[in-house]
């Protein structure tokens, strides 16, 4: 495998790797913008994952698997509403709260449905979303440099790689050419302005959080019965972490979210190619190493290369109506 071929199987598997980022993250910048900070992204990418994987097992239909996933996602979300919206409780807790619940409830309904350690039975393949090739990649794959960069990095893949992509500038044009979207972010910033206007700021941040749970629900059905062909505990690894790092490294900015998590999703390709694989000088470097990395450069990246992010001013702080 020559220098191109390796660069054009790095730039696919970055792709396959941001989608569940790309998703996540879309799903905090609707809640943080709202006002609602959510920690608990990656319980509802979890709790989505093993929902989907079980409803694709049961019924043989991917889409059915999906619409478990989304399902599941904005009931948490509601949780998480509830909790910090209606009872004006600590935003990160019950954030905190919700992974927890997350992370133990899918193994102990995994273990006692299926009896598999916590892991449901692999899917076959017509439950799970397939890839797609697309028009003329057949024919074009033998064209040096554009074949198989198109071939590889732009076609071939699954149905929800390309509604991710196309999900950034639909979030884009609500935030921002909306009327929908003109109240969202103003209900983060100036609760009580969006209050004196007669809008409810409760059910404002109410549908910024059902959104949320939406995007989540994509984002755990692609780890679960896409990019994977089963649910394994605990395999959203982080990734809704790593998704808040990338909307704070974007700013709370739509199309430098997709940026950012294809900065973090080229992370994790590069570690991937790196195991195993001896470096001049210093021989063949042990794979934790190259497993850590994309955490270690997610904090040096927020640490010191992004200057002042500034949150939402009136992000994290529950609204009390004045009578």
């Amino acid at each position: 495998m020559d220098g191109f071929d390796i660069f054009v199987s790095i730039l696919g598997s970055t792709i396959r790797l941001s989608i569940p980022l790309i998703f996540t993250a879309l799903a905090g910048l609707f809640s943080e913008r709202a006002g609602v900070f959510d920690i608990g992204l990656e319980g509802k990418m979890l709790a989505a994952a093993f929902a989907s994987a079980c409803v694709a097992y049961l019924t043989g239909s991917a889409l059915a698997g999906l619409g478990a996933g989304i399902v599941v996602s904005i009931l948490l979300s509601l949780v998480h509403g509830f909790a910090s919206i209606t009872s004006r409780g600590n935003q990160i807790v019950s954030g905190v709260a919700l992974n927890f619940v997350a992370a133990g409830l899918t193994i102990v309904l995994g273990q006692a449905w299926f009896g598999q350690g916590g892991r449901t039975p692999t899917l076959p393949t017509t439950a799970r979303f397939q890839p797609i090739t697309l028009p003329g990649a057949d024919t074009l794959h033998d064209v040096p440099i554009l074949g198989p960069f198109y071939a590889n990095v732009i076609s071939g893949h699954n149905l929800l790689t390309y509604l991710a992509f196309l999900a950034v500038p639909a979030c884009a044009w609500v935030l921002y050419r909306t009327r929908f979207g003109l109240r969202l972010r103003a209900v983060g910033e100036n609760p009580g302005a969006v209050d004196t206007a007669g809008i409810s700021v409760t059910w404002l941040r109410y549908r910024a959080v059902i959104v949320a749970g939406f995007l989540c629900g994509f984002s755990g059905t692609y780890l679960a019965i896409a990019q994977s062909a089963a649910f394994i505990q605990n395999m959203s690894a982080g990734k809704g972490y790593i998704a808040l790092a990338a909307l704070i490294f974007a700013k709370w900015k739509p199309v430098p979210v997709l940026f950012a998590c294809l900065l973090f999703g080229f992370l994790d390709a590069m570690a991937n190619f790196m195991q195993g694989k001896a470096i001049p000088g210093i021989g063949e470097v042990p794979v934790q190493i190259f497993q850590a990395l994309p955490y270690v450069l997610t904090c040096i990246l927020l640490a010191g290369f992004i200057g002042v992010a500034r949150p939402p001013k009136a992000g994290g702080v529950a609204y009390t109506k004045e009578r």
